[in-house]
C-alpha cells in the first residue's frame, strides 16, 4: 500500500485529493494545524472511500517544530513515504499593492507558502527516500507565481509561490539522484474558500494534475510546472 501525505488536507483541493487517493486505495495522511478538523476530515473520508487507512496528523507548515513533530509521529506508523504534497497556504493580499504590504504579511506569506513546504519537504525525505517506488513531491503553486507574465496583483501571495517554484527547482535537482521527483502545479482557479465561489474550476477540476502526478505520471517527471498535466512557462 503506498502512502500519501497531504497538508491543508482539511478542505478545498487538499481534501479532495486525499478523498481521490484514498479511493485509490492508499494510505492517506490528512495533514493540517488543527488537530480536530484533521481527524474529523480523516474520519469522514475513511467511511466514505471505505478505506480504514486514512489517519489524522497536526502539523502546523508555520512551525518547524509542529514539522519536526509531525514527522517524529509518522516514524511510528511506518517507514515510507511515497508521496507528499504540499498544498498548504494562504492568500492575505488580493487587492492591495506590493507598495503598501506591511512587513510582517510579506514574511508571513512567505513563511507559509515557501519556507513551510522546504522544511515539510526536508523533515520526510527520509521516509521518501525509503520509497521502493521513488519518492514524490508535489508543490501546490499558482498561475500568480509565473515570472513571464507577473502584474501587481496579490503581490505577496504572488511572490511566495515564485519562491516555492524555485524551491522545487533546487529540490528537483537535489533529490533527483536519490529517486525522489519534485514538481509544482498550477490547480488554476478553483472554486474553494480560497479561490471564492465565482471560480470556473471545481475542486476535483483543480485536483486532478495533483492526483496524476501523484499515481499515473512517469517516475523520471521532474522538475517541472504543470497545469492540465502539461507543462506551462515558469
Amino acid at each position: 500500500m503506498k502512502t500519501a501525505l497531504i497538508t491543508g488536507a482539511n478542505r478545498g483541493i487538499g481534501k479532495e485529493v486525499a478523498r481521490t487517493l484514498a479511493k485509490r486505495g492508499f494510505r492517506v495522511v490528512v495533514a493540517a494545524r488543527d488537530r480536530k478538523a484533521a481527524e474529523e476530515t480523516a474520519s469522514a473520508l475513511a467511511e466514505e472511500c471505505g478505506n480504514r487507512e486514512v489517519v489524522a496528523l497536526e502539523l502546523d507548515v508555520d512551525r518547524d517544530v509542529s514539522i519536526k513533530a509531525a514527522a517524529d509521529r509518522f516514524g511510528d506508523w511506518g517507514d515510507s513515504l511515497e508521496v507528499l504534497v504540499n498544498n498548504a497556504g494562504i492568500y492575505p493580499d488580493e487587492e492591495k499593492s506590493l507598495l503598501d504590504v506591511t512587513s510582517e504579511q510579506f514574511f508571513q506569506t512567505l513563511t507559509t507558502n515557501a519556507l513551510g513546504p522546504l522544511l515539510v519537504t526536508r523533515f520526510f525525505r527520509p521516509y521518501l527516500e525509503k520509497s521502493e517506488v521513488g519518492g514524490r513531491v508535489i508543490n501546490v503553486s499558482s498561475g500568480l507565481g509565473q515570472l513571464c507574465d507577473m502584474e501587481d496583483e496579490a503581490p505577496t501571495y504572488s511572490i511566495s509561490k515564485t519562491a516555492l517554484n524555485a524551491i522545487t527547482r533546487q529540490l528537483s535537482s537535489g533529490l533527483k539522484s536519490v529517486g525522489i521527483s519534485v514538481n509544482s502545479v498550477c490547480p488554476g482557479w478553483v472554486e474553494t474558500d480560497m479561490g471564492g465561489s465565482g471560480a470556473p474550476r471545481s475542486v476535483a477540476e483543480g485536483a486532478d494534475t495533483i492526483v496524476w502526478l501523484a499515481d499515473e505520471a512517469p517516475t523520471n517527471l521532474t522538475g517541472q510546472f504543470l497545469r492540465d498535466r502539461k507543462s506551462i512557462p515558469w
